[in-house]
């Protein structure tokens, strides 16, 4: 028995030394070769963020923190709203415009603001509940912010110096391409159905994303 025991543990030293040299001709270390590491793949770059798209606002619905980031590559129709005004109806308008091409790109993004007649003094709550139930609005909602002046948020102080027209009023709307450039402004008159607007909107559509 003794014999035996001795040529097994002279078997086990033999096959470890085998194993050793091998790792020696391979290159591999026997602490690597016991580890046995999986190398995960490299992350893929991701598309760089327009300068424009940098900025981070609070969701109406919860007040959590979102970038505009993740619209990189989509046409964005960015609204200051309100819900006493007499645009107020065109919320119907711009969900229907924004269910109609969601599925080719096209993101409708509101900014609640009380900057003009204070006709948005309601909390961001409040708010939400008004577009929800009133008009089914589910595009997306930003907290209430001023869209005018020294005041306005980043995003709407770079869409007026960049187009050269800031918000006069409720329902102001700036069109950017999926590039993340400014590419065109309608007032408040200009409702949601006006064709040329449309006509923008499909034209930026169009395009391919950089």
């Amino acid at each position: 028995m003794q014999h035996q025991h001795l040529a097994l543990q002279g078997l086990v030293r033999l096959r470890c030394w085998g194993v050793g040299v091998l790792c020696c001709v391979l290159g591999w270390s026997s602490s690597a070769l016991a580890a046995s590491p999986v190398p995960s793949p490299s992350p893929a770059p991701s598309s760089s963020c327009p300068a424009l798209l940098q900025r981070t606002f609070l969701r109406l619905q919860d007040e959590k923190p979102q970038s505009l980031c993740q619209y990189r590559g989509q046409v964005l129709l960015v609204v200051n709203t309100a819900s006493y005004c007499g645009f107020t109806s065109q919320y119907e308008g711009l969900e229907q415009l924004y269910r109609q091409y969601q599925s080719r790109g096209l993101v409708v993004l509101g900014f609640p603001s009380n900057d003009f007649g204070e006709q948005e003094p309601g909390s961001n709550a409040q708010i939400a509940a008004f577009c929800s139930n009133t008009f089914d609005v589910k595009f997306p909602m930003f907290a209430k912010s001023s869209v005018s002046g020294a005041a306005a948020n980043p995003l709407f102080q770079d869409l007026a110096r960049i187009t050269g027209s800031k918000p006069m009023w409720n329902f102001h709307k700036y069109l950017i391409g999926r590039d993340g450039r400014a590419v065109d402004y309608f007032n408040s008159l200009t409702g949601p159905d006006n064709s040329r607007l449309i006509k923008a909107v499909q034209a930026e559509l169009d395009k391919k994303a950089p």
